[in-house]
């Protein structure tokens, strides 16, 4: 392992931006509770079943916003019309609700500002002393505004978020197609690359995608979930990788 924490073989890093790089993962749900419970609500009267976090992580952490809206609502075994991309947020479609979600976050982010995480920004920069290449793969529409807000463009040399993902037709994790297309664009083989994310769907694209080194960024305290969707190692902070090569479990299978 080098003094990145990383197996010697990795040319890459491909970091994931919401409770990554950005404290914007709370934000985001609380951004789909209230939209989630306020459809429920309507839906199905006072006595309805809220969106809670254990939804959020399995059904839409990670996840693009539209397969965010369709995965959760099929679990409560609702239907919703697709509508289109442009639907108004009042609109009763799947692209509605995922828009009236994103109006909600970003209501939310222009109020209270973003955060980023120094650890994260500090361990970038010692990847980047060190010569190894970095991406930002991220579901957001918004990746681009979030990476001026805290001055962190220039620390990427590729990015490949929500907007990149529809220009190109790109499926959205769990599928790895958005973090193989970053390594792609960065010259580098998935073996040789590793992934950074908080999302269990991030650790499934990861270990779907073959990538060389999968780290779980443990945010909230589920280390065995990430370990059991495809993580090599989990830290609470990447500065922790700095520190050692810390306790690992065995290598992934399959």
């Amino acid at each position: 392992m080098t003094d990145l924490g990383l197996p010697e073989t990795i040319l890459a890093c491909l970091f994931d931006l919401d409770g990554v790089i950005t404290r914007t993962a709370a934000v985001h749900a609380a951004a789909w509770k209230e939209t989630f419970d306020a459809f429920l609500r309507e839906r199905d009267g006072a006595d309805f079943r809220p969106f809670d976090a254990g939804d959020y992580a399995e059904y839409v952490d990670g996840r693009p916003r539209a397969d965010g809206v369709r995965t959760f609502l099929a679990s409560r075994a609702v239907g919703l019309p697709e509508g289109e991309p442009g639907d108004p947020p009042d609109a009763p479609t799947v692209h509605g609700l995922g828009n009236r979600k994103n109006e909600l976050l970003l209501e939310r982010i222009r109020a209270g500002g973003v955060d980023a995480y120094d650890g994260t920004l500090r361990y970038i920069g010692a990847v980047r002393a060190r010569r190894l290449r970095t991406a930002v793969v991220s579901a957001s529409a918004n990746c681009l505004d979030v990476l001026r807000a805290i001055g962190a463009e220039h620390l990427f040399d590729v990015r490949v978020d929500g907007v990149v993902a529809a220009e190109r037709g790109l499926p959205g994790k769990p599928r790895p197609d958005t973090f193989l297309a970053a390594a792609r664009d960065l010259g580098v083989p998935p073996g040789r690359a590793a992934v950074f994310e908080d999302a269990l769907a991030g650790m499934d694209a990861g270990r779907a995608g073959h990538f060389g080194y999968v780290v779980g960024v443990d945010r909230v305290g589920r280390p065995d979930a990430l370990y059991a969707h495809g993580a090599d190692r989990v830290v609470t902070d990447l500065e922790e990788l700095l520190e050692g090569p810390g306790e690992r479990r065995p290598p992934r299978t399959g």
